[in-house]
This record gives C-alpha cells, structure tokens and sequence, in this order.
C-alpha cells in the first residue's frame, strides 16, 4: 500500500526467507536450548508430556527484557516438522535457569495427528479461502516463493498484502491435530484480516482468528447486571525533559486530557521522547533532520480515508518547521477540521509508542517502527493509521499482524449524539432533555413538532408499557404518547400508539443509565410517526406529573450537531493501539494468534492502557471512570460503552470472575476484557495507594509506574492463549522477577477479591463457560509471600526512584514519588575522587548538573538518614 509492487514483494520475500530461516531455529540451536531441554525432561510427568511430545521443538522468538533481566523464549511444538497452531510455551530464564514456564506443549501428540500428508496444495487452500469467504474472483495469484511446507503467494486480488501459507497441525475440541494449511488474507476493504487454518485434507476452512479487532462498542452498552480550549506551550504535565529538538509542534489534546469534553487543546514543542523516538517523530533513516512534514514518520503513518479508499489519502503538513498548529471549530462539519484530527491521532499514537517503550514495549519484544536503530526485532512496521475512515461509522478497529509487518488502524467518525430534541414548554419540568431518535419511524423534524404529552394506559401487567390493549385510545389522538419501555418491541407499542392518533412517542428506559438505541422489530417498518427515548430519571418524572393530572405541552425539534470525529477519543485511539502492544506480548511478536481464544482479555488490556495514559493527580480510586464518553455523547461522568464505570468500589462496579461465565449479559469479548480491565484498575489503585501517584508517565516512580511496568512484564510472561488465571500468574511473577516479590500479598488480594484467587480456574481454553471463582488467599506459610512489605524508608531501593537520562551529555535527573526528605549525593570518578557533592530534599525530581564533568564512568551515591543506594552513570 505504501511501496510500489516490486518494492513489496522484495522486502516481503526477504522477510519470508528470513522467517523460514528462523522457523528452523531449533531449541538445540537456542542459546537456553539445553536449560529448557533439561528442564523438560526433568518436569515431563508434571505436563504430562512423552519423550515424542518434546522431541522437535523450535523457537519462534527470544529477546531480553531489561526491566527484569529476563530472556523470553517461546517454544512451538511440532510434529515431524510441522508447526502445532499456537502450541507454544512461554520460558522465562534467569540467571541461566528456568525463572517461569507457561506450558502450552500438548500431550501424546502423535496419538492424535491425522496424516503427515496432505490431499490439497497450498494454492488450493488460498482459492477455497477465498470462495468461502466470498472474497470474489482470483486474479494472478503467483507463487513468488517456499520449499515443502511454506510458500508466499502474490495477492491474488484478494488481499492488501501477499498471501503466506504453511502446514500446520490445528487442535479441534475433539482433541485431533488436523493438517492444515495456515494462511493470512487482508480483505482488499480493510475490514478483516483473516488468518485461517484449512483442512489439508477437505479444503474446508476449520479455524479462523481476525487479527483486526474491531472494536464495536455497541454491544456494552448493557444495563441488566443483577447488582451483587486553552493554549499552554509549556505545558509538560508527564514528559519532564525532551532532547530531541526538531522544532515540532503540535496542538492537540494532550495526556492525560482524554477528549474535548474533558479539557482543551495544548500546544506542545518537541514531545517526541529521546529514548523512544531518539531522532524525533517524523525520522525514519536515524539521522538528524527530518524525512517527512507530513504526520508520517518512523512509528506511524496517519492520514483520512473518508473516500474509503484503504490507502493513504491527505496528512497533515507542518512544513519544513514541523508546525502541527491548525485551528479548529467543533461546530463545523467534521471535514472542516481535519487537520486537526489526523494530528491528534498521530500525536496519541506516538505517545503510545513513546509512553510504553520504557516499560518494556521495545524493538526487540516486536513494537511498531519502520527503522529498529540495529535495537533489535523486525522493522518495516510501523502503524498505518486511517483518521475519518469512511468505511463505516461508530467503530474504531486495529490489525496486527506478526513482526515486520505494518499494523493497521482505522478510526471512524461517530454518530451524532442525542441532543436536546425535547422541549417541555410549561409546568415544574420545563426545560431541555436528550432525547434519542430510534432506528425506525420519521426523523425527529426539523420544524417544531408541538402537541401535549399523553401517558398511554393498557390492560395487563405494567398498564404503562404499551404492550397489551391500550384502553384509552381516544385520549392520546394528536399527542405525543408518552410509553414506559417494557418486554415488547419498540415498534409493537409506536405503532399502536400511532393507530390511536398519536402524533409522536417517548419511550422512557425502564432501567438506570443513558438513552439507548431503539430497533423498531418486526412492525417497526410500518411506523411514520416520530419516536425517540429519554432516560429514566427524566422519564419517570414526566410519567409521574402526567398520572398527577397535569397538562404538559412538549415540542419535538431535531437539534443542530455534527458526528463526532473518534480521533478526539484520546481513549479510544490508546484502546487500539493497545490491541497491538497485547498481541504482540503475548506468546511472542511472531504469533499473532495467542488472543484468539474464548477467555482472552484484549479488550481489558486496551481499556487499562487507555485509562493509565489519562489519570490524573486528585483522582480517587472510587471515581467511576468509562470509555469512550465524549465519542458516544455522554457527559464526563458518563457510564460510556462499557457494562459498568470502572470503580474499585463495589457499589459501582461488582462485577467479579463468575461474571466472564454470564454468555446472556457479558459479551465476548468486551465483556470479559472489561472484567479483566476491572481486577487491573483494582490493581493500579493499590499499587498507587502503597507508593503514590506520579503524572511523569515516563520517568515517575509513583505505583502507577510501578503497576505499568508490572502489567507489561505480564504480558510477557504468561504464554499463548492465556485466560485470568494465566494472566494473574503472569503478574505474580513479574513482581517475583522486578522486586523479589515485595508486592505479592497486595496482587493476591486484588485478584481474590474479584474471585481469582488460589483455587480459581479458568477451565478448558476453548469455551468461556467454565471459569470457576475463589476469593481465597495463598496461605500466610507460602514461600511467595515471604518477601511482602510495606513502604518505609528503611526499605529504599533501586525500585524507588529513577535516574535519567543515562548515559547522559550535560543534565542529570533523579526522580522519585515518595519524600524520603534530605539527602545528600555525591559522584566520584572510577578512581573514587568526589567531583560533585550536593545536599537535597529526595522528592519529586532533582537536577544534577554535570556539564562540566570530563566523559567516563562515575558513581552516584544517594545517602539518606536510613539508607544509601549506588548508582553507575555514564556521562558521554
């Protein structure tokens, strides 16, 4: 899409060349290979494995994660050379030993395959892909190259991309490994981006995982749980210091302001982070100056598609000054600030890259870059981002595809909200109200529509639902009709109102929350008279005069607004791109197939990482929070698109792990990711009550840090296919590998208390329904638990503060979140001569000026009333 078409099938050829090279990495060939050969071996009872189910493993991916000196290594299964579908374990090793191990290795392996060889080809299994899926007809579908088992095939006019193919073995409930053949198609409308497994014998697709997530928020908006502008160019709330200085800059609502509902622009200079994006954000060949002026650079390319074109429309252009500062009126037809939008979204989506890559989102665990900077992973990947997408409205998705490959995202416009179509004219409640159009029955007109209201009386049940034989009929002729919603149709009872005269109806929701919208049912088609919903607290109070006897006259008129542009959704942007960060973690950067099962929780990581990226100072755990307000309409407060406000109290949000069980009420997968991103909100809320919130997202050292670094240390760790257990694991020895495990009694006790605690299970990987909860806690004689503390100053150490930059050319920062009050520091050279010593108050940020020091090694030394910390500084 970016490059011409020889240019493509270069860079793709050598990148499939490559994989098939390491594809063949074999765990002998591995580094840790004879650690983990030795450890399976030793362990081949606890997983139930035979001597054949470990006999051909390989390597998929393996890469150091600084943060806790960690080498992740994940290990795929095979059968006589060919792949097992997402068998692949997760193998932590420390200290040249086995730290963790996620098992996903399957037992008795050649007891189940059904044949080594298969009855179709690799071109056939593309042509049956696409018949099935109704991709229409294949045009030059060529073979650009393979051997035996794996072959790249050109687009075929079915795909965005070229068509990779390989055998593989797919697990079927039944317990059989089927050969098949592994594929991946990226629909030529963008929408989908299937990787398919088809049955090497019957051509049949059997599998299929879309690695766009598209993100649909419709279907959280439930309400039926059972309850058990300013300019400011200074402005540098978490980004304390930046060395890259390209002139950038851009006005946009800035973290942690989470869309124009909830604060105003910000004009920000050169906020690209030096060690994230060490030549700014529009380099991609790593030498000072910049490539491009356009919002293109080496972590993202984004710019509109409203013609739904799925390739790259109009960007943004700053010119040779980087000038990212276009006006922008709200009130104006979405087309009219464009600019501005695909500048918030390339501004978000930097920050993201920027913000997680010191936690640990780096090249070498698969991030998003054209240019790697010899740090490791593949490049040519950056995120191509489609603002104003017109291929559909109320949505937002994101594809990722392996490592070395461009993750797509697309943010749509949304509909107009519901504004205050509804006037009450006279009377106690007179005033404005949000009232909701359905999706059936006129339009709310554009001239006033006046009547008085009439409260529709039947014969059964609720007498106000409309559900049964309305026995007034000759009091609602010429009014509008005022319903409460009940067990019928919207379009049953609208309709019946309309054949006793009405002129309009208001539904009043019969539950807490919002408006919602109304589908009109089987006779929904027949209705032609306007019908709109109000809430509940408004509803009932208009129900209540009417009963009282008091004549009201309303006046229905259609309010003036515009869509609402999802690239101001600062939330939803950082919900996207998080669906990357997720799925390359997990089960390795290589596998993009390791969140494809029933219980995952991508969804629930997305909504945290949004969430992290707009907390701010002041803010209480008890603070309902919801996602995607400002896109749906909602005020601040807002519920937002999800089954509850995120809340540690239980008054607001009660949902705990037996709810992932609930098929009816919890979507899949929103709603398990939303309980998931629940148990996390808890988590991040302990973590800051222990340690204190600090709004540096880049260099703070508040529990907030703490949790962020924790969480995508988790990821790392807990292997292909994870559910909420595997997922708590994965975080329990994160905290063993970072502190020693000082934190274990506060994870246990969050996840107990939304019932995944010791005995919780998440049952069999392919069904959601059978997680069993506990709230049980590790007993106090677990050895896990030996290291729990609290924070004192008698415990100060290397997780406590941060030291910055480091190697460094003239400034020295040293940060912390707690006041551990005076202290004095002190750099002496490698022949131990002091050549700097300074008294301070150990708070918040201190500056360190070495400017005038020569280059070398020197030690920094920080002693407090109760303790003293080391420190190697490197000055350039």
């Amino acid at each position: 899409m970016k490059k011409n078409y020889i240019q493509r099938l270069m860079v793709i050829g050598l990148l499939f060349f490559g994989l098939l090279g390491f594809s063949q990495n074999t765990l002998v060939n591995s580094e840790y290979g004879n650690v983990i050969k030795t450890y399976l071996i030793q362990n081949q009872a606890k997983y139930n494995l035979t001597a054949n189910d470990i006999e051909d493993l390989y390597v998929n991916n393996e890469y150091f994660s600084k943060s806790t000196k960690i080498n992740h290594v994940y290990v795929n299964q095979r059968h006589q050379g060919i792949e097992i579908h997402n068998a692949t374990s997760s193998i932590a090793i420390k200290d040249n030993a086995v730290f963790y191990y996620a098992n996903n290795l399957l037992s008795n392996i050649s007891e189940k395959v059904n044949t080594i060889a298969p009855q179709i080809n690799a071109q056939r299994a593309i042509e049956n892909a696409a018949s099935q899926l109704n991709l229409g007809a294949i045009l030059d579908l060529e073979l650009i190259s393979g051997n035996d088992k794996e072959f790249l095939y050109s687009s075929g006019n079915i795909s965005r991309t070229e068509i990779p193919v390989k055998l593989v073995y797919l697990l079927t409930e039944q317990g059989e490994l089927k050969l098949s053949w592994d594929l991946s198609i990226h629909t030529l409308n963008g929408k989908n981006w299937w990787s398919l497994r088809v049955d090497a014998i019957t051509g049949q697709i059997i599998d299929t995982n879309d690695w766009i997530v598209s993100c649909n928020f419709g279907e959280g908006n439930h309400s039926n749980h059972d309850f058990h502008t300013n300019s400011n160019k200074d402005f540098n709330l978490f980004k304390t210091n930046s060395f890259v200085a390209d002139g950038s800059q851009y006005n946009v609502f800035a973290f942690p302001v989470e869309a124009p509902s909830f604060g105003g622009r910000t004009l920000l200079s050169n906020p690209a982070d030096d060690n994230a994006s060490p030549y700014g954000w529009h380099d991609t060949n790593g030498v000072a100056g910049a490539e491009y002026t356009i919002t293109r650079g080496n972590n993202v390319y984004a710019y509109e598609d409203t013609a739904n074109q799925d390739a790259p429309g109009t960007s943004p252009d700053g010119g040779a000054s980087l000038n990212f500062d276009f006006p922008l009126d709200l009130n104006q037809t979405p087309i009219g600030y464009q600019n501005v939008s695909v500048t918030n979204m390339f501004y978000v989506s930097n920050v993201m890259h920027d913000v997680w890559y010191q936690y640990g989102f780096d090249e070498a665990s698969g991030n998003f870059q054209e240019n790697n900077y010899g740090s490791g992973g593949l490049g040519s990947d950056y995120v191509e981002a489609e603002g104003q997408d017109g291929g559909g409205t109320n949505n937002a998705n994101f594809g990722t595809p392996p490592d070395g490959q461009n993750p797509y995202m697309q943010m749509y416009l949304w509909s107009e909200p519901p504004g205050n179509a509804l006037t009450i004219n006279d009377g106690a409640l007179a005033g404005d109200y949000i009232a909701e159009p359905g999706n059936f029955g006129a339009s709310i007109p554009s001239t006033p529509l006046t009547a008085d209201l009439a409260i529709a009386i039947d014969d059964v049940n609720d007498p106000n639902d409309g559900c049964n034989t309305i026995t007034n009929g000759a009091e609602l002729n010429n009014k509008i009709v005022v319903i409460r919603r009940g067990d019928c149709e919207f379009g049953f009872k609208a309709k019946a109102a309309e054949d006793e005269g009405a002129v309009a109806v208001i539904i009043v929701n019969n539950v807490p929350g919002g408006t919602i919208a109304m589908g009109g049912g089987a006779v929904g088609a027949t209705v032609t008279i306007p019908v709109v919903m109000v809430d509940n607290i408004d509803g009932e109070a208009i129900i209540a005069a009417l009963l009282a006897g008091d004549t009201i006259s309303a006046t229905l008129l259609s309010p003036v607004s515009y869509q609402r542009d999802g690239s101001f959704d600062n939330g939803i942007i950082a919900h996207e791109f998080g669906h990357g960060i997720s799925n390359r973690l997990t089960g390795g950067a290589s596998n993009s197939n390791c969140l494809s099962n029933a219980e995952q929780m991508g969804e629930g990581w997305s909504d945290w990482f949004g969430l992290m990226l707009t907390m701010k100072p002041g803010d209480q755990p008890e603070d309902g929070r919801g996602i995607g307000t400002y896109a749906i309409g909602q005020p601040t407060t807002g519920l937002g698109i999800r089954l509850a406000p995120y809340s540690t109290d239980f008054a607001v949000n009660d949902y705990t792990y037996i709810d992932t069980n609930d098929t009816a009420n919890v979507a899949a997968p929103h709603g398990i990711g939303f309980i998931w991103a629940t148990i996390l909100w808890d988590l991040t809320w302990a973590y800051v009550d222990k340690y204190g919130f600090d709004a540096d997202l880049y260099n703070g050292t508040g529990g907030n840090n703490k949790v962020m670094q924790l969480v995508i240390d988790g990821l790392k760790l807990q292997g292909c296919n994870p559910g909420f257990v595997a997922g708590r694991d994965g975080i329990l020895t994160a905290d063993m590998a970072l502190t020693g495990g000082e934190d274990q009694c506060l994870i246990w006790e969050v996840f107990a208390n939304r019932g995944v605690g010791l005995n919780a299970s998440q049952g069999l990987g392919f069904t959601r329904a059978d997680q069993v909860e506990d709230f049980a806690m590790p007993p106090e004689t677990d050895p896990s638990l030996a290291n729990c503390t609290s924070l004192s100053i008698e415990e100060f150490n290397s997780s406590s503060y941060k030291v910055y930059p480091n190697p460094t050319n003239s400034r020295l920062f040293v940060k912390t979140a707690k006041n551990y009050g005076e202290v004095t520091m002190t750099l002496t050279d490698i022949n131990g001569r002091q050549v700097l010593s300074k008294k301070v108050e150990l708070f918040n940020e201190v500056e360190l000026d070495i400017n005038r020091l020569q280059s070398g090694i020197y030690i920094l030394n920080i002693n407090g009333q109760s303790f003293s910390a080391n420190h190697k500084i490197i000055k350039n």
